[in-house]
């Protein structure tokens, strides 16, 4: 069996609106209430996937969630006219940040010998907390292959687990026995901190880690106090590397020195506050980028454009690529719709090490795929949403017609 890493990028769901759920996330808060683009967004999306599987190989796609979710509303008995912030909850299109879909341990990390998925449960937002069903039921499709993965229900409240945006592998190749890494946030603070360490650990003995195997550290809560409500938002890591803003842990120097220590390969990339400030960090998510291994050597940062634009951000990474280090190349990408709500290239994507061959193939890209793809959105997805159109008869009728056309097209009408 031939292990590689699969990046699976949320496709932008057809409701993709601006009402500011998400408390702690300044980018979301910043641009509540103005008009989105959904179907700008998908298409960015989708530009994005076919950028990557050119450069860098294998590539899948998770599915937008149904929306709007009458459940929840009845289940809230909400008023449209009253309640505008659970109305809009409900119409949430936050599922396209896969990052945030559940948390995954590669077959040769597990006791079993398997890919183990745990959806996570989100249950620091109400418009998050409601996804997590109906993610298991799609990775129960995508990841059926029952000799090769092993899907899990979410870890049950209180504890809150917002999955891989929270947790990073360090390995000697996709395909080696690798350490994870979890990282978690303490309570108490401006904003919440919104991934449990109990959670976490909870995970990890669900997927069947040694301990040797499980690193836990905690985020720096001034970074969350920030704007970083996950720990992508200031570090990622790939294979031997991990790059990493100067104050992302908590404790900084322990947080490597554990890392080392589970795993001596450890290679720091580590941009200095004094370089970046973590405001600027934040600001144009130099962080929440794809650090990716490129064919032929050396790793990538899939960047967004916004990082171009930051003269200190651009600056630092144009001295680190002439330093000839592990990252060799800074890939730009427009995902502006989805910034402006708070998700980068990272939030974009849940990365899976996997066999592509055991994946249900309507879930892995290629270029016909991809046409498909932005023919479908090109043609069905709204252009444009209003925050005060949520509620919308015609609205709602609209976004379902659209999910339901993406779903006949990829022939995946069991998720309908």
């Amino acid at each position: 069996m031939s292990l590689t890493e699969i990046n699976f990028d949320g496709i932008v769901g057809p409701s993709h609106n601006y009402a500011g759920l998400s408390l702690g996330n300044i980018a979301s808060a910043s641009h509540k209430g103005d008009v989105s683009y959904p179907r700008a967004a998908a298409l960015q999306g989708v530009e994005k996937m076919r950028g990557n599987l050119a450069r860098f190989g294998a590539q899948g796609f998770l599915l937008p969630l149904p929306r709007p979710n009458n459940s929840l509303l009845d289940s809230l008995a909400v008023d449209p006219a009253v309640d505008r912030a659970l109305l809009a909850a409900a119409w949430s299109a936050s599922s396209m940040w896969t990052a945030n879909a559940a948390t995954v341990s590669p077959a040769p990390d597990t006791a079993d010998g398997k890919c183990h998925l745990t959806p996570a449960n989100l249950v620091t937002m109400i418009h998050r907390a409601q996804e997590w069903p109906d993610t298991k039921r799609m990775l129960d499709v995508a990841f059926g292959n029952g000799d090769h993965f092993v899907v899990h229900d979410a870890v049950p409240p209180t504890f809150g687990d917002e999955g891989a945006a929270n947790h990073m592998r360090l390995c000697d190749g996709h395909g080696a026995q690798g350490v994870e890494v979890f990282v978690y946030g303490r309570p108490g603070g401006k904003f919440p901190a919104r991934q449990h360490e109990q959670a976490s650990r909870a995970v990890a003995r669900l997927h069947g880690l040694a301990p040797e195997r499980a690193v836990f550290i905690e985020q720096n809560p001034v970074a969350i106090e920030a704007g970083a409500f996950h720990n992508d938002v200031v570090a990622v890591a790939n294979e031997t590397v991990i790059f990493a803003h100067e104050l992302a842990f908590a404790d900084r120097q322990g947080a490597y020195d554990a890392m080392r220590k589970a795993f001596s390969a450890l290679q720091v990339v580590e941009v200095p506050d004094s370089a970046v400030s973590l405001s600027e960090a934040i600001k144009t998510y130099l962080f929440n980028a794809q650090l990716v291994t490129r064919p032929q050597g050396g790793m990538a940062l899939v960047v967004p454009d916004e990082c171009r634009e930051s003269g200190a951000v651009w600056g630092w990474l144009e001295g680190m690529l002439a330093t000839n280090g592990p990252i060799r190349e800074v890939v730009p990408v427009d995902v502006r719709q989805s910034m402006a709500n708070g998700g980068g290239p990272a939030c974009l994507r849940l990365r899976v090490v996997a066999d592509p061959a055991t994946v249900d193939p309507r879930f892995m890209l290629d270029d016909e795929k991809a046409d498909t793809l932005e023919q479908t959105i090109a043609s069905h997805w709204p252009e444009q949403i209003d925050p005060a159109d949520l509620g919308s008869e015609t609205l709602a009728n609209s976004v379902k017609s659209a999910r339901g056309a993406l779903l006949d097209r990829l022939g995946l009408s069991e998720l309908g």
